[in-house]
């Protein structure tokens, strides 16, 4: 039998540079864990597998391993990539502060039940940027309209919270709550079987009929609740290709009610000292020209400015790449086809997307030129403001997609990290470039 103590053992990242643009990651996966995964499963089949001439339960590891062999290999992949590879994978690509523009391309799985497992992906390394001192440039914030009728409503939006808060029934975990859980695989006798691979999720508790595995999990735990389940709907979210039975022990870290907005997450978010400085920055979303919400104005005016004073040109593939992100997003809008139907319509989204490829490179190099760092409390901030839509208008850039199939699926930490730099990076941006 394998070791359940594998703390010891790391996971490797190397890079190589194949092409003048492009480079090649490998994320290796020691073999010790790759046995370990792979005799979990495969116990979990011989326990569970009706064959004839056995009784349940007794079937040979061989037996198993003769028939099922290709689908446990299979399922190693999946779960070797959903829980490991793909999440170290961006950890790297932060720590080490690496260029990279567009999202990583899978190349292959070398997987084998008693060697290192190996996961290669394609990145496209854009070039440093020589930043300059942007702080500096001439910014022009745009106004707020004077109607009086925007305080009324932003007065009445912030009473309305309150009383949400005043009234909310009870602390535990409830429909449309954002929540952190920590999660680690235990074995039969509920010891850890791996100890230095914790996995950090947050999940938007659905209220549709599909979500409802998932949401029984979590409805009426509390912060700081630690319990163990076998859910087929957690097994899933690893890997389709089978169940494999594990047993997940979770710890709720972070709840975040939908039955309120918090002022104190807004506040910390904008890094507002006053209830005044508050109301000015509610405004923004409030108060509309042209249909363009002075927050958003302000937005791609300060995105305008710095890459009017930051040339440079990005690989062809990558706005190929983004032109089908900003299609697939607009398919999900009511006005899909009226906007399809448009003279122009083909080269508006191209203009997007070379415009969005353009934004999210500035943006990411100058997080790490500025050294900015994301907390757990700096998502629950972040989505914080995911729970009213007048709120979203404060969020730029495109948030990871939670709704998989019209049911909420986890987004790793890695994920919510990666899009919450970017909104703290422009909120940093933002706040220099405005200051008098």
């Amino acid at each position: 039998m394998i070791s359940s103590d594998i703390s010891h053992q790391s996971l490797l990242f190397s890079l190589e540079k194949t092409r003048p643009a492009l480079c090649k990651v490998v994320i290796t996966i020691p073999k010790a864990i790759v046995s370990l995964i792979y005799e979990q499963a495969m116990l979990a089949q011989c326990h569970h597998i009706q064959a004839p001439g056995f009784q349940k339960g007794s079937i040979p590891i061989s037996y198993v391993e003769h028939y099922f062999g290709n689908t446990l290999i299979e399922h190693l992949k999946e779960f070797l990539f959903n829980y490991f590879a793909l999440s170290f994978l961006f950890d790297q690509l932060a720590s080490h502060k690496l260029p990279v523009a567009g999202d990583p391309r899978l190349l292959s799985m070398d997987v084998k039940p008693s060697e290192d497992a190996q996961f290669s992906f394609e990145l496209t390394m854009f070039p440093e940027l020589e930043l300059q001192e942007w702080r500096y440039f001439p910014f022009k914030a745009p106004k707020r309209k004077k109607y009086k009728d925007l305080d009324r409503q932003v007065e009445n939006f912030v009473s309305e919270e309150k009383e949400n808060l005043k009234a909310l029934p009870t602390k535990s975990i409830a429909v449309n709550d954002w929540i952190n859980f920590e999660m680690h695989l235990i074995n039969p006798q509920g010891a850890p079987l791996l100890h230095a691979y914790e996995k950090s999720l947050w999940l938007k508790v659905g209220d549709e009929e599909a979500d409802t595995p998932l949401r029984e999990i979590f409805l009426g735990k509390n912060l700081g609740d630690t319990f163990c389940t076998t859910s087929t709907a957690l097994q899933e979210y690893f890997s389709y290709r089978m169940n494999a039975r594990y047993t997940f022990c979770i710890t709720i870290k972070s709840i975040l009610p939908h039955k309120y907005f918090s002022f104190d997450d807004f506040k910390r978010h904008f890094k507002l000292k006053t209830n005044k400085d508050m109301m000015s920055k509610l405004i923004e979303v409030f108060s509309y020209r042209n249909d363009i919400s002075q927050r958003r104005a302000m937005a791609q005016d300060s995105l305008a400015l710095l890459l009017s004073r930051h040339s440079f040109i990005i690989p062809n593939h990558l706005i190929l790449r983004q032109q089908k992100a900003v299609l697939n997003r607009i398919k999900t809008n009511a006005d899909y086809h009226v906007y399809r139907m448009q003279r122009d319509f083909k080269e508006r989204v191209l203009q997007l997307a070379q415009k969005q490829a353009k934004e999210t490179i500035l943006i990411d190099q100058i997080a790490y030129a500025e050294n900015l760092q994301v907390t757990r409390q700096d998502i629950e901030c972040y989505l914080n403001l995911t729970k009213r839509s007048r709120m979203k208008e404060f969020i730029y850039f495109d948030p990871p997609i939670s709704k998989v199939d019209g049911k909420e699926m986890p987004l790793t930490e890695e994920e919510m990290k990666h899009a919450c730099l970017r909104e703290k990076t422009l909120n940093h941006i933002i706040y220099h470039l405005t200051q008098e």
